[in-house]
């Protein structure tokens, strides 16, 4: 009896090392991308609804309410302080690179500190976006989509969510002069999600 013909496998060619390596690399690629890009942050949506400070009427720092004016006038040595939070700026965003809505207002408190808020927020998810006060002046349309990365800016964190009502503390050496827009910016691709131009109380908004 012939005993049976052993079949050795055949060697693998120059053409299947390259398939493994090709496939190999698309893997890595595919893992980078999924780390740098995160693209299923499209499709979740960060809500946060934090408690925006009433403010009692449009004054400018110093100045008194109108609801809560003396029946005496007073010198101005005799300024009384506002009784309640007093609202420095205001805007509204537009878009840049994503679709986005809502309203900024910086306010002062009683105590002197300063807040920044973002009213009815919406905009889309994505990596690495932080809230800054910025030098530029807003841009509509594509170029201003990356307007404030070649100004002077404050980064005041990393945006809180996508949707709703935020708020941020502003440090006490942050000179707002300096400052006439609030950027949403995406710090690892270097361009605004949108902004808003800040007008101080007593000008046009």
């Amino acid at each position: 009896m012939r005993s049976a013909a052993v079949k050795r496998p055949r060697p693998r060619g120059r053409r299947g090392l390259l398939g493994i390596v090709v496939a190999a690399a698309a893997v890595v690629v595919l893992a980078v991308g999924l780390v740098v890009f995160k693209p299923w942050l499209a499709f979740i949506d960060v809500r946060v609804d934090e408690q925006i400070p009433t403010v009692a009427a449009t004054t400018a720092p110093g100045q008194q309410s109108s609801a809560a004016v003396p029946s005496v006038p007073l010198s101005p040595a005799e300024t009384l302080p506002p009784s309640g939070p007093v609202q420095l700026s205001s805007g509204s965003l537009i878009s840049h690179e994503h679709a986005t809505t809502g309203s900024v207002q910086i306010i002062e408190q009683p105590d002197g500190t300063r807040l920044l808020t973002l009213e009815n927020l919406d905009t889309s998810n994505g990596p690495d976006v932080h809230v800054w006060l910025s030098a530029a002046d807003v841009v509509e349309g594509v170029d201003g989509w990356y307007t404030a990365g070649s100004a002077d800016f404050y980064d005041l964190g990393p945006i809180k969510g996508n949707q709703g009502n935020q708020v941020y503390q502003i440090p006490a050496d942050v000179d707002l002069a300096a400052f006439r827009s609030v950027d949403l910016w995406c710090v690892q691709f270097g361009v605004s999600f949108g902004a808003a131009q800040l007008s101080p109380i007593g000008e046009a908004l």
